[in-house]
């Protein structure tokens, strides 16, 4: 079985290697990912610069090909040139802190994988609910479930699964829950700043859910110390606001047109 590894944290991030050590003896494993990092990028593509491709050596043995670019552009460069055949899986992780609610929008983990899915290949983000010193070997152990998951259920056209896993000791994990992805609204405080030249800056300090709670049911699960799956796609259609819409007055545009 073929299986693309790639992140948004970048090539060498200890995510992505942790997936690597893991898999790479009972699959063919190959790597394509940022050179840099690129997290929050969601899924954006580059259109205004080339992408530049190196190949990354590590202990002197081929390793992969670093990207100039964002996580989609690397699935999408490493689908269509730089691999062989297309991959059977991708994997994109595993990413140092959680991805659920309206986070995975912004996300480069997800966005790798929903680009997997729009290109029609089984894909799966993995996040693990760490960002200070995270330990990756029980998530990445946990990559070889969800691919055989994958295999063995099949996915929907155009999904991926977005997988987060509790940073706990695997003894105390509470089990496997499929949720849907929270859609709570957050508000985000930034601290103004002035650098030495007198410059005015700003960095975001806080993300606070809108009404003082967690209410979203994948972030809920994973407090409660739940591996989280969520099948999510890239179609964001909304179809009974369509079906809502369809017997609404349209507006009327006739009479923008131009006088004959």
């Amino acid at each position: 079985m073929k299986i693309l590894l790639t992140n948004d944290d970048g090539i060498h991030a200890p995510g992505l290697m942790a997936l690597y050590q893991e898999l790479r003896h009972d699959f063919e494993v190959q790597v394509v990912a940022p050179d840099s990092e690129m997290s929050a990028v969601g899924h954006a593509i580059t259109l205004s610069s080339p992408l530049w491709v190196k190949p990354v050596y590590k202990n002197g043995d081929f390793f992969g090909f670093g990207v100039k670019g964002t996580p989609a552009d690397c699935v999408k460069i490493a689908v269509q040139e730089l691999l062989e055949s297309p991959p059977d899986i991708i994997i994109s992780g595993i990413n140092p802190g959680a991805n659920v609610g309206v986070n995975v929008l912004y996300s480069g983990t997800v966005s790798a994988a929903t680009e997997g899915a729009f290109l029609g290949i089984k894909s799966a983000a993995i996040s693990l609910d760490a960002r200070q010193h995270p330990d990756f070997r029980f998530a990445a152990r946990f990559s070889r479930q969800i691919i055989s998951f994958m295999q063995e259920n099949g996915l929907r056209d155009g999904m991926a699964l977005n997988v987060n896993i509790p940073a706990l000791p695997a003894d105390q994990i509470k089990g496997i829950s499929i949720e849907r992805q929270g859609v709570s609204r957050f508000r985000e405080r930034f601290e103004k700043r002035v650098d030495p030249r007198g410059n005015v800056y700003y960095w975001l300090a806080e993300e606070m859910p809108v009404n003082g709670r967690l209410a979203d049911p994948d972030a809920r699960a994973l407090q409660q110390g739940k591996i989280t799956i969520t099948p999510i796609s890239y179609d964001l259609t909304c179809m009974e606001e369509v079906e809502r819409l369809r017997s609404c007055p349209l507006p009327d545009y006739r009479h923008l047109l131009d006088p004959e």
